[in-house]
């Protein structure tokens, strides 16, 4: 593919956005298409990603990317369903008993301080609750997806970001850009600007855990990448409150091991059979 081809959606014979158990009918807006799932008095909206092909990594002229970053070209085959926010600290308790959280002045503000273990065990208990659901974890591939949202540039808004934008430690922007507000904490979800498919803090407030082992990404062209069979870490993505602003790129990739809970660490859900 090439550097300045734009990604594309694709429907190759595949089915639209199929129905989620215990959700609402679908809903159309500007976005695209939406469910509201409830879980007890909370809800979550998740929206429809539909099958594409877009360039993974970033090119070798994006400033202050990472030597992990290779480029590569990644068709995702089957849509899927992602939640339009992090989990949040409401989310998480109308599941699983105890917030273990840092951050706990309001129950919108992202659930962190979790290990991928514990994601995983919210996740099998959500199932286990919701049969058919079939939550998961999203594979890198599909993060970077649909954190980019169409676009090719470093962020989903463009090549710079503000404070005003992404939850960021602020006295450390990227490509020449002005420092600004650092919060020193997360923010409530969806308070920041979606992404242009009504995706809320893809960039900053929380890392978020992807369900594949890290990796060197293989240069050739892949289809529905779920990363290695076996590993040592997990992969981590979108950066945090406390990162300066270049980990926030859509492109950045991190790690740690699964076991380990640091508290700017969340994670996001999605819905499908894979």
């Amino acid at each position: 593919m090439p550097a300045n081809l734009p990604p594309e959606r694709i429907q190759p014979g595949s089915a639209g956005p199929f129905p989620v158990p215990c959700a609402g009918g679908f809903v159309e807006d500007s976005f695209g298409v939406s469910v509201v799932l409830n879980v007890g008095s909370v809800h979550q909206v998740f929206r429809w990603i539909a099958p594409g092909r877009f360039r993974m990594g970033s090119t070798a002229d994006e400033v202050e990317r990472g030597n992990a970053e290779v480029p590569h070209e990644v068709t995702l085959s089957q849509g899927y369903w992602i939640a339009d926010t992090a989990c949040t600290q409401a989310f998480w308790l109308a599941v699983w008993p105890v917030n273990p959280s840092h951050f706990q002045e309001n129950g919108r503000n992202p659930v962190e301080n979790v290990a991928w273990h514990d994601a995983q065990r919210f996740i099998a208990e959500l199932n286990r609750r919701l049969p058919g659901l079939y939550a998961r974890l999203p594979t890198e591939a599909e993060w970077e997806y649909a954190c980019r949202a169409g676009t090719t540039t470093p962020f989903s808004f463009g090549r710079q970001i503000t404070p005003e934008q992404v939850n960021y430690h602020g006295d450390y922007p990227c490509f020449g850009g002005e420092k600004g507000l650092y919060r020193q904490r997360t923010a409530p979800v969806g308070t920041l600007p979606p992404n242009p498919w009504g995706l809320y803090e893809m960039h900053g407030n929380v890392w978020e855990w992807c369900a594949d082992w890290y990796a060197e990404y293989p240069p050739e062209p892949q289809v529905d990448p779920s990363g290695p069979a076996f590993g040592r870490m997990r992969v981590l993505r979108g950066g945090t409150w406390s990162d300066p602003a270049r980990y926030a790129r859509s492109a950045t990739r991190s790690r740690i091991e699964p076991a380990y809970r640091p508290r700017s660490t969340g994670f996001r859900i999605v819905l499908g059979q894979r």
